[in-house]
């Protein structure tokens, strides 16, 4: 039921790092809480929806650097692009933050003083292990086989003087509060992972200050210091509606705090369950009502990543399936508490059979029926319900409420899932009552005209309530049947148009082949294989292809040269990588021991050619995967001036695989 007294709802999502451009995964999230927000608005709350960037901290000012230019020029030219991907997939905003805006700023610094006055922060030095990404120190005991416990990136040894907030100072204050309030945490999973792990352990004290690095927030009391990204960027949700540490709040902020949903994914949630509460117990704010963990969106069964070579973005989905369609693929497809699936196939799969056959269809049949038996408009249905038709409309009014509540409990799939009962039902309407057989006969011309209403009232009925998840696509069909999105009451009652007109509106979705959409798939394809190659250490490949000119004499000792471990490798099998039209994937014998190696060469050598040869390969080089693939070592080979690449070989046959040069 619609909500008249225009209740606040504030909802946000995480901030979006603006170390580079967001994935679907990422953009996903984005989406998830633009569905909600204008849920929320069709039962009738007054909704701030905020979301934004977060752009300061060490692996921002080592990437501005890397590129040669500022930090603050490299977070403007992500953040607007972040921003573009937002608006591209229709997110209904109320404020995009930006952690430099200078308010944000300002009252981070009064934040951090006002921690330190009141004895929640004391200097003392940090050494442990450090992962940049992820901008966190960990313990050798919480590692994950030696690597960061969040990203599994590599972690260096790091000591420097900072600042720790005493955490423990409020963890039983922030025990009893997740106790006694079951829907803080949700889903209840992650409540328990955060409670087990983390705060039923023992928190040690959280290190909130950088000497390091400079592009952060400078602790104003002293200078050496930069504010901890963490506690600036949480303090996005409060500063972000006008919040003050001086207590002159903003009509926003009294209005819309406590947050009612902060919508986050799942490898973050320590932040937001445990540091971010205890920030706000220490400034004596309430808490926000609920945290959501999402789960994450998945290629092929893995974590999206650039060093996988399996990202897909959001801009090249919509630019072949169309915005809608996206939002109604990775709404669709993930589940409440697991993760999701997304590939191109799986897409393609998804829009053919449901928006292109159960949506699209009905919509454009049931308008072509309209316009070539009717002239275009049928009137209210005055006939008796038969059997088929009591049953039709229960199903069709029955979906608002059941919608709703599935929203209420943020299983937005599940929502979603409830809308096309009504359009799989109503196809079925179609199929039982014969249409086109009616027309036939002059007689039951008046039966037609009410099986024709009817399916209007269902297309009607889902398309109202579409709108929150595919907004673009319900507004058309609602602008083919010449009306307009109905409220939730609306949508509970069945036959409240007393005449529709319908258009001959262009089919909503066209079915799509796999085989037509493949050469666009494999140029966006291409296009990531080689910034992959170029950005990652996994450029060994393109650099074996393409050696840089040596610019100038650059010595080494004879000590350099022996960290570099040369051995002779027997091939044992050769193959193309199906990813990558210039890379080979060799299988090589090292005397008892065999190895994967991918090799830029596949231009130059075929997998046949390759099997059997004694090659010099560099093997102790880091391992790494190329195009999903894992590399193991480099080949080694010289290229001349007209692109003629030679592999460097054994001379002599009877060398054994695995020996040694040098």
């Amino acid at each position: 039921m619609e909500n008249k007294t225009k209740k606040p709802y504030y909802i946000t999502t995480a901030i979006a790092y603006t170390s580079g451009k967001p994935h679907i995964g990422n953009t996903y999230e984005a989406v998830l809480a633009d569905a909600i927000a204008r849920f929320k608005r069709k039962q009738g709350y007054d909704v701030f929806f905020q979301t934004g960037t977060d752009e300061h901290g060490q692996k921002i000012e080592e990437k501005a650097k890397a590129a040669g230019v500022t930090p603050q020029q490299f977070v403007d030219g992500v953040a607007a692009e972040i921003k573009s991907i937002w608006d591209l997939m229709g997110t209904s905003y109320d404020k995009f933050m930006r952690t430099t805006d200078a308010d944000h700023e300002k009252q981070v610094a009064k934040i951090f003083k006002k921690f330190y006055d009141q004895g929640d922060i004391y200097k003392g030095y940090y050494e442990g292990l450090y992962c940049t990404p992820c901008e966190s120190f960990w313990t050798e005991s919480q590692l994950v086989d030696g690597k960061c416990p969040d990203c599994g990136r590599e972690v260096k040894p790091a000591k420097e003087e900072a600042y720790f907030f005493k955490m423990g100072k409020y963890a039983d204050r922030l025990i009893e509060h997740i106790n006694t309030h079951p829907e803080f945490i949700q889903p209840v999973s992650r409540k328990n992972e955060m409670m087990n792990n983390f705060l039923l352990k023992g928190l040690q004290d959280l290190c909130v200050s950088r000497t390091s690095f400079k592009w952060g927030v400078p602790v104003d009391f002293d200078s050496r210091h930069v504010v901890y990204v963490w506690l600036d960027a949480l303090t996005n949700y409060i500063t972000g509606i006008g919040y003050d540490a001086d207590g002159n709040h903003g009509e926003n902020y009294k209005k819309y705090w406590p947050a009612d949903l902060h919508l986050i994914g799942k490898d973050i949630l320590r932040f937001h369950t445990i540091y971010w509460p205890i920030f706000l117990m220490a400034l004596g704010e309430p808490l926000p009502k609920q945290v959501f963990g999402h789960p994450w969106l998945l290629a092929a069964g893995d974590k999206m990543s650039k060093s996988k070579g399996n990202v897909l973005y959001a801009d090249d989905l919509a630019g072949i399936y169309g915005v809608d369609a996206v939002r109604y693929f990775v709404l669709h497809e993930m589940p409440f508490d697991n993760d999701g699936q997304i590939s191109w196939a799986l897409v393609t799969e998804r829009y053919n059979a449901d928006l292109a056959n159960v949506l699209g269809n009905l919509v454009k049949r049931t308008g072509a029926m309209i316009n070539k038996y009717f002239g275009g408009t049928v009137v209210k249905a005055t006939g008796a319900d038969e059997n088929t038709d009591v049953e039709f409309k229960e199903t069709v009014s029955a979906a608002a409420k059941k919608v709703e509540e599935k929203m209420n409990e943020l299983r937005v799939a599940d929502a979603i899932g409830e809308i096309f009962t009504i359009l799989r039902r109503a196809n079925k309407y179609i199929d039982e009552t014969m249409p086109w057989a009616l027309a036939k006969d002059e007689s039951k011309k008046s039966r037609l005209n009410d099986v024709l209403y009817n399916l209007t009232e269902a297309i009607v009925i889902g398309a109202s309530l579409l709108d929150s998840f595919m907004p673009t696509t319900s507004e058309k069909i609602l602008s083919s049947l010449n009306t307009k999105a109905r409220t939730l009451e609306e949508c509970q009652t069945f036959g409240v148009a007393e005449t529709v007109a319908a258009i001959d509106a262009d089919p909503l979705f066209k079915r799509l082949d796999m085989k037509d959409l493949e050469p666009a798939i494999e140029k966006i394809r291409l296009a990531q294989v080689a910034e992959y190659e170029k950005d990652t250490q996994g450029a060994a490949a393109e650099k074996e292809e393409k050696p840089q000119e040596k610019a100038e004499e650059n010595y080494i000792s004879i000590d350099d040269f022996a960290k570099v471990e040369l051995r002779v490798g027997e091939i044992i099998a050769c193959e193309k990588v199906p990813k990558s039209s210039k890379l080979l994937h060799e299988t090589v014998k090292f005397g008892n021991e065999t190895r994967s190696v991918v090799s830029g060469i596949a231009k130059h050598y075929t997998p046949e050619e390759m099997v059997g040869k004694k090659v010099v390969f560099v093997t102790n080089l880091k391992p790494v995967k190329i195009c999903g693939v894992l590399s193991e070592g480099m080949i080694l080979a010289a290229e001349d001036e007209q692109g003629k690449l030679s592999l460097v070989v054994a001379d002599k046959p009877e060398i054994d695989s695995g020996a040694k040069i040098g």
